[in-house]
């Protein structure tokens, strides 16, 4: 997949985006000598920045104080931003990277109200059988399953989480809640043959800007073509590229 490669960048524009982010993580009107000791900028620059960022409409200033608030043009960005996130079109691209890495049926799954359901498959190989489609359902026991019951709100999967949990066993519904804490530090689920004999899988979250669940991305195929743990080299890069999917939508991990 074709991305843009770290190289040269504007200084002038990365201190300006320093300038507003300030500003946005303050979550109030700063005056001029607020925003000054925040940014460390000489007096006579930060003055040209608050100005052309005014003139701009991305800083709105008041004309009562002089406090300077994010502007009416960040508000519009942001709302063309929500608007567009459009998770399918935007994972697609990756759900194409992942298919081509594995050779194996990769899924997308999201939450519905009768729980994790597959709403897209990139499969280059169409002799294999998964045991879903689109619009499967999928259980607990699936590794999108895992990923679900890992980082969704408790009280939107408990329904759910309460139906599934009387098709195991009692033994196995205990382990489940010690893996999903290693699921949420690692951020990969696995599962060992959970709906066809031979067929395994592996899962990754995507998650958005808010930390909030938006789906899952699934990699489903024979037992020896799938890693069961986070050691093998194909499940640091769905780690990898789980941080990037997630990065698209605005999640950051706490090592940024």
């Amino acid at each position: 997949m074709d991305v843009i490669k770290k190289g040269t960048t504007i200084q002038s524009l990365e201190v300006g985006m320093g300038i507003i982010e300030s500003i946005a993580k303050q979550g109030k009107p700063l005056k001029f000598s607020e925003i000054q000791e925040l940014t460390q900028i000489t007096k006579s620059n930060l003055y040209k920045y608050l100005n052309t960022f005014t003139q701009l409409g991305i800083l709105y200033r008041y004309k009562d104080t002089g406090e300077f608030v994010l502007g009416s043009k960040l508000i519009e960005y942001g709302m063309a931003a929500v608007d567009q996130e459009n998770v399918i079109d935007r994972i697609t691209p990756f759900l194409q990277e992942i298919n081509e890495k594995f050779s194996s049926t990769v899924m997308f799954s999201s939450w519905t109200q009768s729980g994790p359901m597959i709403v897209k498959e990139l499969n280059i190989n169409r002799g294999i059988n998964i045991g879903a489609q689109i619009g499967t359902l999928l259980p607990i026991r699936s590794a999108s399953g895992k990923v679900f019951l890992a980082f969704m709100d408790e009280h939107n999967i408990r329904e759910w989480k309460e139906k599934e949990l009387l098709q195991i066993p009692p033994e196995k519904a205990g382990l489940l809640d010690d893996e999903c804490k290693t699921i949420r530090e690692k951020k990969i689920a696995f599962a060992r043959e959970p709906l066809v004999p031979s067929v395994s899988s592996v899962s990754i979250p995507v998650l958005n800007y808010k930390k909030r669940l938006l789906g899952s991305v699934t990699v489903v195929g024979f037992s020896e073509n799938i890693p069961q743990n986070e050691h093998n080299e194909l499940s640091q890069y769905m780690i990898e590229i789980s941080k990037e999917i997630s990065a698209s939508f605005g999640y950051q991990t706490q090592e940024q």
